[in-house]
């Protein structure tokens, strides 16, 4: 088996003693935007595990995302390559369950790190790949998962059932399914608090459609009924990270843990929306766009990372990074060798988090295929090109004055244009399952469920 042969490449490197190497979790949130969290702004929304994790850590603002849907973003979290060259540029849907998966010899961060001796476990929603397929994550790296294989299936905040492992657990349809993943990530952590672990924590949290067992401190708020299921749904998210971080504290691994917390991408909410609006998800017009787009608004994540006496306590880094930087970040921290022949886009970024600079790197770039395919580059340090289409004209933006990418300036730097084009062409590979179209037929925006409380 080619994985074999890979793994056998993938050896420690000489001086990474085990007590030297960190627990590594990374908490993927859906759908939650940067402006949701009180250490970000926040002002009607209680998050204060996450913002006590904040005060602890260093803020990230321009951390960035794979792209602005859950299936391409999250492989390129996984895989350590950007969307001009990740397998997975889309949602694609497979019946009856799941989503178009992850090929073979596609390598991910969890493979990489189970070479190196850490136990692995997924838990949340998986979606790139059923356990019959090449992208199920139990032939992908991980030792145990627990929860939603499908995407889709994951809209149901009290579904029929879930998975554990590769064996379907039957509910009753009135259980919380958030309550049973954080379950089961406390019973794994407990019992793999011994030796390295890697936990890829995927909460559906605060991802449509709309539900929450009991909307709590948001019950009598004079909102609307999805207004106040969204702020539920966003405080429950933080008393689940609150109390992984509590149980880190009482295993005494806190210490030889790095924590890192991010959405899957923007908002799924228009900021003009009634969501949007009340909760000033864009932080007053700071950054524009949501999700599906491909603008600061759907792409810069409430990066957080924690790791006491390691990561500097109450910093805030504007330095950009991306998800598809983790896969070699993490490689370098367990003291893993990367494949030999397998080329990432990611760069190694763990001077960065414990308060250095990133290594110099020359662009960002994601494109997506949902409906017209769209196109970004971040380039030269501060410059950031959009193509909402092949036949779209470039819009170009200076980040360093204009997050909000108020000011189109494409009309007063050509040469930025022509650059940006360049880069853009050379950045992806042409693959048959993602072509560049404009406006395919039969493909529209996803409908946003509705709020539901029990």
């Amino acid at each position: 088996m080619k994985f074999l042969l890979v793994c056998a490449l993938m050896i420690l490197s000489a001086g990474a003693a085990a007590a030297d190497r960190p627990n590594l979790i990374f908490i993927l949130c859906d759908d939650l935007a940067q402006g949701d969290l009180g250490c970000y702004g926040q002002k009607l929304i209680q998050t204060p595990h996450l913002d006590r994790m904040a005060a602890e850590g260093t803020r990230f603002p321009q951390l960035y995302s794979g792209t602005s849907v859950c299936a391409p973003s999250r492989s390129s979290l996984m895989t350590g390559l950007h969307t001009g060259h990740c397998p997975i540029r889309a949602n694609r849907e497979v019946q009856p369950e799941g989503q178009k998966p992850l090929p073979e010899e596609t390598i991910t961060v969890a493979q990489v790190l189970k070479s190196a001796g850490y136990a692995t476990a997924c838990m949340g929603k998986w979606g790139m790949g059923m356990f019959d397929t090449s992208g199920s994550p139990l032939k992908k790296g991980f030792d145990h998962f627990y929860g939603y294989n499908c995407q889709r299936h994951a809209h149901s905040y009290f579904p029929k059932y879930l998975w554990n492992d590769d064996q379907r657990v039957e509910l009753d349809g009135k259980t919380y399914a958030q309550d049973l993943i954080q379950e089961n990530v406390e019973k794994w952590v407990r019992s793999h608090a011994a030796k390295p672990f890697f936990l890829y924590y995927a909460i559906t949290l605060p991802h449509g459609k709309f539900e929450i067992d009991e909307l709590g401190i948001y019950a009598d708020k004079p909102w609307t009924d999805l207004q106040k299921t969204y702020a539920a749904m966003v405080t429950r998210l933080d008393r689940d990270v609150g109390r992984l971080m509590a149980l880190l504290d009482e295993l005494k691994i806190d210490q030889n843990t790095l924590v890192i917390l991010a959405g899957d991408n923007g908002a799924s909410f228009d900021p003009k929306s009634e969501v949007g609006r009340l909760f000033d998800q864009d932080m007053g017009g700071k950054l524009r766009g949501f999700k599906r787009g491909l603008y600061e608004g759907a792409l810069r994540q409430a990066g957080i990372a924690h790791w006491p006496g390691q990561v500097p306590a109450g910093a805030i880094s504007e330095e950009p990074w991306a998800f598809w930087d983790y896969l070699p970040t993490a490689a370098a921290l367990a003291g893993a060798t990367l494949p030999e022949g397998q080329i990432f886009d990611g760069i190694d970024v763990s001077a960065l988090l414990k308060g250095g600079k990133a290594p110099d790197r020359e662009l960002f770039y994601w494109e997506l295929h949902e409906g017209t395919s769209l196109q970004a580059v971040r380039f030269d340090g501060h410059w950031k090109a959009v193509k909402n289409g092949p036949m779209a004209k470039v819009e170009l933006y200076d980040l360093s004055a204009d997050a909000s990418e108020s000011n189109d300036l494409a009309a007063v730097h050509p040469d930025k244009v022509t650059r940006a084009e360049a880069l853009m062409a050379a950045s992806r590979t042409e693959h048959p399952d993602w072509p560049l179209v404009d406006k395919p037929k039969g493909k529209g925006k996803a409908k946003q469920g509705k709020a539901k409380a029990k």
